[in-house]
């Protein structure tokens, strides 16, 4: 009987001790954290000129014939670029649309003294506006509501702007200006090698940052993406010799490529990491460089085109590890919707 109860004591103590170490083990992670898996980006902010940029909503526009023809021939007729466009914002469907091109929530122009797209000033508000930048609205009944740079689209040189607040759109009008504090131009890593930055605004650095951009201790720069893309299905936008300005657009006519790396899932906003390609002087095809961006405008039918990127960041060495997360799209990141 004594050696049952001494027995039964022991394995009492066992469960007991079995029971409280969880307890300890969360109570000490809770208390003690362990340090971040990355450190925090540094660049020249100091240095950064934030100045104003001006442009109006744009018009919707047709060529001649309204047809768009796809590589099988078929024909297709659908809205375009430019307006405000009311229920394809950022965070919605790029692909899932019946659209050519379709530029998110509001796009701007700036027609300058020359009254068309090739103005100084024309240049001046695609070169100098950065993704993430604040822009407000100058006049219309509107006036005074503020939101965020979310994208450039060459050719027609655009830019997209997005607001948080969604009653703000019923109150727009083409034509409506707005001025935007372009701040990014300019922007260089301190802490990080072989990394060049386009189109940044530190607005977007500090999103990302959040979200767990940062340079891991091999001295890589860490960047959350939503998707991995195959440089081999890229085309319009080949050919340029910078990508300040304009964007890079990615085929989806390869059913094989797209479901692959589910590409048919592609948000405006989401940013997508290029693999094999290098946007340093233009972009062009390289093995083991990565290229970073955001997507901007629709899926297109056009051979050539698709889904378009506005560039962010390029390492021709490969130094940027993308690491997948659903939420790396600027509708979470600048808390647009």
């Amino acid at each position: 009987m004594k050696f049952r109860s001494v027995k039964f004591n022991m394995v009492f103590c066992v469960l007991l001790i079995i029971a409280v170490l969880p307890a300890m083990a969360v109570k000490k992670t809770a208390l003690e954290p362990g340090p971040s898996s990355v450190k925090p980006v540094e660049y020249n902010r100091d240095r950064l000129v934030m100045m104003a940029v001006e442009g109006e909503i744009a018009a919707p526009g047709f060529t001649e014939s309204p047809y768009v023809i796809d590589p099988q021939g078929k024909i297709h007729v659908v809205p375009g670029t430019g307006s405000i466009t009311y229920n394809f914002r950022t965070g919605d469907s790029a692909v899932n649309i019946a659209g050519e091109h379709v530029e998110p929530a509001v796009s701007l122009y700036n027609l300058g003294t020359k009254g068309d797209r090739s103005s100084e000033e024309s240049r001046a508000l695609n070169t100098l506006a950065c993704i993430g930048n604040r822009v407000r609205i100058l006049s219309g009944d509107a006036k005074g509501a503020e939101g965020w740079v979310i994208g450039k689209h060459g050719g027609l040189e655009h830019v997209m702007v997005d607001f948080p607040d969604a009653q703000v759109f019923d109150k727009l009008a083409i034509g409506d200006d707005m001025q935007i504090r372009a701040y990014g131009l300019g922007m260089e890593f301190i802490n990080v090698k072989d990394i060049k930055i386009f189109s940044a605004g530190p607005e977007l650095i500090d999103a990302l940052t959040r979200a767990g951009l940062g340079i891991t201790k091999e001295g890589k720069l860490r960047i959350p993406v939503t998707h991995l893309v195959p440089a081999k299905i890229l085309g319009s936008g080949l050919g340029s010799d910078q990508v300040y300005r304009g964007d890079y657009d990615i085929q989806l006519f390869d059913k094989t490529t797209v479901k692959k790396y589910n590409l048919d899932t592609l948000r405006f906003g989401d940013i997508v990491a290029i693999i094999d390609a290098d946007h340093s002087y233009g972009r062009i095809y390289l093995t083991g460089a990565v290229s970073v961006g955001v997507i901007s405008h629709s899926a297109s039918d056009i051979a050539g085109h698709g889904p378009g990127m506005t560039s962010l960041f390029t390492s021709p060495s490969g130094n940027i590890e993308p690491v997948i997360d659903a939420g790396a799209n600027l509708a979470k990141l600048l808390n647009i919707r």
